[in-house]
C-alpha cells in the first residue's frame, strides 16, 4: 500500500464526506461505482414457481440438523433484472464483479477494525426505493459464483422483508425467531438454494422489539458464530433504510463493512449525511451509486469508493 493510500485509509468518514458528496451530487464514475438498476427495486409480478416454495430435505451430515432446500426460479430472476449463474457477460455483471472485489478484499485481506468481522456486510440506503435489496441480492449471487467463497444472505428488513419476496420464497421463521427463542437453532430457519454456494436466512416473525433484539448479547453471539463458523463465508445483511428505521443503527454495531446504496441524481446530500450520522461506526463504508447512466465522454465503470 502506498503512502497516499495509507493516509486515506486512516481518515474518518467525516473527513472523507466531501468525496461522497461529490459522488452523490455529480455521479462521477471516478469516485463511486454505478450499478445499472434502471428503476425502483423490483416487486415480483408473478407468483413464485412451485419449486421455490416446496421445502425439501437438503443433504446433511449424519447427526446434523436438516435445513430447508428451495429451488430458485432463475428465469424469473433474470426477467426481473437480477444476476443468475447463467447470466451472460453484461455491464451489470461487470459492475458487480468490480464491487465484490473490493468487498472480498476488505473481508479477507485487511485486518479487523476494533474486532468487527469484515466478512459481515450490511447493505442499506438513506431512504426507501434506492435499490438496496437489488444490490444485496445481486452482490450475494455474484460472490456465490466465486470458486472460494460461500454466501449467507440475511433478510434484515424486519418490518418489510424484501429478500424472500424477491427470491420467491416462503418462510414463517427466521433470524428474529432465533434471537427471541433459544430453542430455535440457526439450521432450523436456514434455506439452501440451487445456487450452490448461496443460502438464505429469512427475517422471520414480526416483532415490536426487533431493534432491541439486534442490540442484544444474543445477537452479538449469533453474528460471531455466523462469522467464524466457516472460514470462507461472506454474510450479507439486507437492512432497512437508515432514515426510516432504528434497526440499521443497531445492526451496524456488529458488521465490519457497510455498503450505502445511493440513487444517482435524486438522493439529497443531506440525507446521506444524516444517515451516516445515525450509523456511527468504525466499519468500512462503501458507496454504490445506483441507477446511474453513463454520460458522454465517461467510461462504463468507475471505482468502488470505500473507507478503510
Amino acid at each position: 500500500m502506498s503512502e497516499t493510500q495509507e493516509r486515506t485509509r486512516r481518515r474518518s468518514w467525516r473527513e472523507r464526506l466531501p468525496l461522497i458528496e461529490r459522488a452523490v451530487g455529480s455521479a462521477r464514475p471516478t469516485e463511486t461505482l454505478s450499478a445499472g438498476h434502471p428503476g425502483p427495486s423490483p416487486t415480483p409480478s408473478a407468483p413464485p414457481a412451485q419449486g421455490a416454495t416446496a421445502a425439501q430435505s437438503a443433504p446433511h451430515a449424519p447427526g446434523a440438523k436438516q435445513s430447508r432446500f428451495a429451488k430458485l426460479d432463475l428465469g424469473r430472476l433474470e426477467r426481473m433484472g437480477f444476476l443468475t449463474p447463467r447470466t451472460a457477460r453484461t455491464r451489470l455483471t461487470e459492475e458487480y464483479r468490480v464491487i465484490k472485489r473490493s468487498v472480498l478484499r476488505n473481508a479477507f485481506q485487511q485486518s479487523r477494525l476494533r474486532g468487527l468481522p469484515s466478512n459481515l456486510i450490511m447493505v442499506s440506503s438513506a431512504r426507501p426505493t434506492e435499490g438496496k435489496t437489488f444490490t444485496a441480492v445481486n452482490l450475494a449471487i455474484s460472490i456465490a459464483l466465486e470458486r472460494d467463497y460461500t454466501v449467507l444472505l440475511i433478510d434484515g428488513d424486519f418490518a418489510k422483508p424484501s429478500v424472500t419476496k424477491t427470491l420467491g420464497l416462503d418462510a414463517d421463521k427466521g433470524i428474529v425467531d432465533v434471537l427471541e427463542d433459544p430453542s430455535v437453532d440457526l439450521s432450523d430457519v436456514l434455506i439452501r438454494t440451487n445456487i450452490e454456494k448461496l443460502s438464505i436466512l429469512p427475517a422471520g416473525s414480526l416483532h415490536n422489539l426487533s431493534t432491541e433484539l439486534l442490540a442484544s448479547h444474543r445477537m452479538s453471539a449469533l453474528v460471531s458464530e455466523i462469522a467464524q463458523r466457516y472460514h470462507d463465508r461472506v454474510v450479507i445483511f439486507d437492512a432497512p433504510p437508515i432514515l426510516a428505521s432504528s434497526e440499521p443503527s443497531a445492526l451496524a454495531m456488529h458488521v465490519g463493512q457497510i455498503i450505502m446504496v445511493v440513487e444517482a441524481d435524486r438522493t439529497p446530500r443531506t440525507a446521506v449525511r444524516e444517515a451516516l450520522d445515525m450509523i456511527n461506526t468504525d466499519a468500512h463504508i462503501g458507496v454504490v451509486l445506483n441507477r446511474c447512466s453513463p454520460r458522454m465522454g465517461q467510461g462504463q465503470f468507475g471505482t468502488y469508493y470505500a473507507k478503510a
